[in-house]
């Protein structure tokens, strides 16, 4: 996995070929006049419908958050009093550098990776969320010349794109079924067997989204043997830690891959287990067979980091950081994440109860993990249900567990009863 910076005459070069590109248009026609309108982002999209539906009775199956029984998203306990603390003790307001708060992903890293951390072999930095720790590795991935990245679909939306832009090529393969909510790991572990030495492969280290359906501990074991037997570049993303079967569980799967793999990475959130969502607060962290190739991943980590957001912000991060490192706060915290586990573990259940309405069958739901199961509803089954009933989710069919309350299961299966006695295929 070398890589090769870039010459800085060629990077002159390519800078001053741009200012020519730019100035090169008549004045009547410039580059902009080549870009069309897109379509907005669905799920966007789909917030802004739920925004300004009337209809009191609305229910909302669509927005990737934490609920809790009254339908909020609270700052959790912990986090309230550690950002207190920021607040009365916090002295500056200035920069931290492209690596973040080091302290609150040296904190995190044991957590997440397993204790003791192999600081030789292991790097990591604070990012933008999840999402930006995503974009980063994909990043250092094309510059470390990977080019492809298989991932098993359906994955989350956003998963492509990132990748695409970075200038990976997304190579996607059928492994779940939703019409029975199952993982098929066989076809998991053909797909690896199709990959190249050297390409990655995107595995969600946790609560899958968007099907809630996990591989199991044997299943991790074939796919870790199978990552180190074919040279494959693992690509973890870690969003969900702490919300499908506990802590240490949630993370066992990408611990024991990175643990045999020559190469790998690691995209991790703390938006949802921390309840961080517009704090946008995330790390990424690298694996490496040597302490001197940890550090030159972790140099060109801080480069491309610089160059997209020069700096990430504090205030999530700190706060983290702050429960994490007092032992009070940290247990004050685990005992809320216990709680939101268990709630979303009572919902599946409620949703599992429903049992077969139709061609529907619901009952898989309780085996699923975490906030997201995906049901195999048709898009226009989907538009139906919001316009006759105001429930709302993705064209896809996934819903997020943690938009029902007791009530909302209820109207769930009512609606659906009224699907299918009204013919919406």
């Amino acid at each position: 996995m070398a890589i090769a910076p870039v010459p800085v005459p060629r990077l002159t070069a390519a800078l001053q070929t741009g200012v020519a590109i730019l100035t090169s248009y008549p004045e009547d026609t410039m580059a902009f006049e080549q870009l069309s309108l897109l379509p907005a982002d669905p799920l966007l999209a789909l917030i802004g419908a739920y925004r300004g539906d009337p209809r009191p009775n609305k229910l909302d199956l669509g927005v990737g958050m934490f609920r809790d029984a009254e339908g909020g998203t609270p700052v959790m306990r912990a986090v309230k009093a550690a950002e207190a603390r920021l607040l009365a003790h916090q002295d500056s307001k200035s920069y931290l550098g492209p690596e973040g708060d080091a302290r609150f992903v040296a904190a995190l890293a044991p957590l997440v990776l397993g204790d003791p951390v192999p600081a030789e072999r292991t790097a990591g930095i604070q990012t933008p969320g999840g999402t930006g720790a995503l974009r980063l590795g994909a990043e250092l991935l094309a510059r470390a010349g990977v080019t492809r990245i298989w991932m098993a679909t359906p994955s989350w939306p956003n998963h492509a794109p990132i990748f695409a832009a970075a200038g990976l090529e997304p190579r996607a393969y059928d492994a779940f079924d939703v019409a029975s909510q199952t993982l098929n790991g066989a076809a998991m572990l053909a797909a690896l067997d199709q990959a190249a030495a050297g390409d990655a492969v995107l595995l969600h280290g946790c609560c899958h989204n968007p099907t809630g359906i996990d591989p199991d501990a044997a299943l991790w074991a074939e796919i870790a043997a199978r990552v180190e037997a074919r040279g494959l570049v693992p690509f973890v993303d870690l969003a969900y830690q702490g919300l499908g079967d506990g802590w240490d569980e949630d993370a066992a799967g990408a611990r024991a891959v990175l643990a045999r793999c020559t190469h790998g990475l690691l995209a991790y959130s703390c938006d949802k287990n921390f309840a961080l969502y517009r704090e946008r607060t995330g790390a990424l962290w690298t694996v490496a067979p040597t302490a001197q190739e940890t550090a030159i991943l972790y140099s060109n980590l801080l480069a491309l980091a610089r160059a997209n957001w020069s700096m990430p912000p504090d205030h999530g991060a700190a706060a983290a950081r702050i429960v994490l490192e007092d032992a009070a706060l940290a247990a004050e915290w685990r005992a809320e994440l216990d709680s939101m586990r268990e709630r979303l573990c009572l919902l599946r259940r409620g949703v599992s109860a429903l049992g077969t309405i139709g061609s529907i069958d619901l009952a898989p739901i309780a085996c699923g993990k975490g906030m997201f199961a995906t049901l195999p509803l048709s898009r226009s089954q989907v538009a139906w249900l919001r316009e006759e009933h105001a429930i709302y989710m993705a064209a896809s069919g996934r819903i997020n567990i943690a938009g029902f309350s007791e009530a909302g299961i209820s109207q769930f299966g009512d609606a659906l009863k009224a699907l299918v006695a009204a013919g919406v295929a």
